[in-house]
C-alpha cells in the first residue's frame, strides 16, 4: 500500500488531470464536435471535388433528404448546429476550403438575429459580405447562392428584421457576378402575411417535409449541373 503522502500526490495528480481535460473541453469553440465529425467522415471517405456545397445552420443540417431531393446533382451538406454567420466564418477553412466546390449554397442569418437584440439587419449583412468575400478569395469561380432567411412562427417577432436583412443581401447579390438570391420567405407566408404553421415541426422553427418541398422547388432552378 502506498504511503499517505504518496497517495495524496497521486490523487492530486488525477484531480489536476481531470480538471485540465474539463477546462480544455470548456474552452472548445461552439459546434467544434460537429466540425470534428465532418473531418472524421472526410477521412473515411473523401468527398468529391467540384460538387455543390450546402453550408449554414440547422435548416440545412436536418435536411437529411437533400441528396435524394436533388438526385442529378452531387451535394455536400455541411450545415451544422444552430450556427450563425460568425460560426460559419470561424470554420470556413474546415467546411468550405477543403471541398473546392463549384457552387456554394448558403442558408444562415436567423440565428444571428435571434442571438441578441443588438444584432441588426445591417450586422447580418456585414457578416454575409465577409463570408461572401472569403468564398470569392478561396475560389473566385464558385457560384454563390443565398437562400433567404425564412419566416418561422416561433420567431415571428423577428420578421421586420428578417425582411430588411433579406433585402440588404438581395441588393448586394444583385451587384455581384456569378451569384444569386433565392426567395423562400414570401413562399412560406399565408394570405395575411403570416408564416404558414403547417410547414413547420412542433418547435415552429424547423421545417417538415412540406417546408422542404417549397425549398426544393425554389432552389433547384439555381443549381449548377
Amino acid at each position: 500500500m502506498l504511503p499517505d503522502k504518496t497517495m495524496n500526490r497521486v490523487l492530486l495528480a488525477f484531480l489536476f488531470l481531470g480538471y485540465s481535460f474539463f477546462a480544455a473541453a470548456q474552452q472548445q469553440p461552439p459546434f467544434w464536435n460537429e466540425i470534428k465529425e465532418f473531418k472524421r467522415q472526410d477521412s473515411i471517405s473523401a468527398p468529391p471535388q467540384n460538387a455543390i456545397l450546402f453550408i449554414g445552420s440547422s435548416s440545412f443540417r436536418i435536411w437529411k433528404t437533400v441528396q435524394r431531393d436533388f438526385p442529378e446533382y452531387t451535394i455536400i451538406n455541411r450545415g451544422f448546429g444552430g450556427s450563425t454567420f460568425l460560426d460559419v466564418i470561424r470554420y470556413a477553412d474546415d467546411i468550405i476550403t477543403p471541398y473546392h466546390p463549384k457552387q456554394v449554397v448558403i442558408y444562415c442569418g436567423d440565428n444571428d438575429l435571434a442571438f441578441s437584440e443588438a444584432v441588426t439587419a445591417s450586422v447580418v449583412m456585414e457578416r454575409f459580405e465577409k463570408l461572401f468575400a472569403f468564398i470569392r478569395t478561396e475560389n473566385e469561380k464558385a457560384n454563390i447562392v443565398f437562400v433567404s432567411i425564412k419566416p418561422s412562427p416561433s420567431r415571428q417577432y423577428l420578421m421586420p428584421k428578417i425582411v430588411k436583412a433579406n433585402a440588404l443581401i438581395a441588393s448586394f447579390i444583385n451587384e455581384q457576378k456569378n451569384a444569386a438570391y433565392i426567395d423562400v420567405y414570401d413562399k412560406m407566408l399565408n394570405d395575411k402575411g403570416e408564416p404558414v404553421k403547417d410547414l413547420f415541426l412542433i418547435d415552429m422553427l424547423h421545417m417538415n417535409e412540406k417546408g422542404y418541398a417549397i425549398w426544393k422547388n425554389a432552389i433547384k432552378p439555381y443549381l449548377e449541373k
